[in-house]
C-alpha cells in the first residue's frame, strides 16, 4: 500500500489543523493506522492509532483529548484532526500502515508499521 499525507501547515498556537492520510489499493481496511511525528533533533514519536474496523484508538498523552483519530475505509483515508494546537506540536507528522488480522487491534510501535507515507510538516506559531 502506498500512503500520501497531507493536510501540515503554519498555524497559530491555538488553532487547528486537520491532516489526512490516503492510501491506494483495496485493503485499506485490512491495515491497522497510526500517526507519528518528529521534531527537528528528536526522534520519531508516536501520536495516535485506530484499529481496522476503527473500533479502537490510542493516543499519546500529549495529545489525548486534543487530536481526535478518525478513518473513512470507503474512501481509504485516516485523519488527524489537531486541535488546540501547541509549539511543541511542531514536527513533521507521518502516517504508517500496519497490516494486522486482528480487526481491534492498533500498536504504538513504529517497527510494527510495515508502510509509511512521506510526512507533512506542522508548524505552530506563537
Amino acid at each position: 500500500v502506498q500512503l500520501q499525507a497531507f493536510g501540515g501547515g503554519l498555524v497559530q498556537a491555538g488553532g487547528s489543523l486537520r491532516l489526512s492520510c490516503a492510501a491506494s489499493g483495496r485493503t485499506f481496511s485490512s491495515y491497522a493506522m497510526a500517526w507519528f511525528r518528529q521534531a527537528p533533533g528528536k526522534e520519531r514519536e508516536f501520536v495516535a492509532a485506530i484499529s481496522r474496523s476503527a473500533t479502537s484508538t490510542y493516543y499519546a498523552d500529549s495529545v489525548k483529548g486534543r487530536f481526535p483519530i478518525s478513518r473513512d475505509n470507503a474512501k481509504n483515508t485516516v485523519y488527524l484532526q489537531m486541535n488546540s494546537l501547541k509549539l511543541e506540536d511542531t514536527a513533521v507528522y507521518y502516517c504508517a500502515a500496519d497490516r494486522t488480522p486482528v480487526p481491534t487491534a492498533w500498536s504504538k510501535r513504529a517497527h510494527d508499521y510495515d508502510y509509511w507515507g512521506q510526512g507533512t510538516q506542522v508548524t505552530v506559531s506563537s
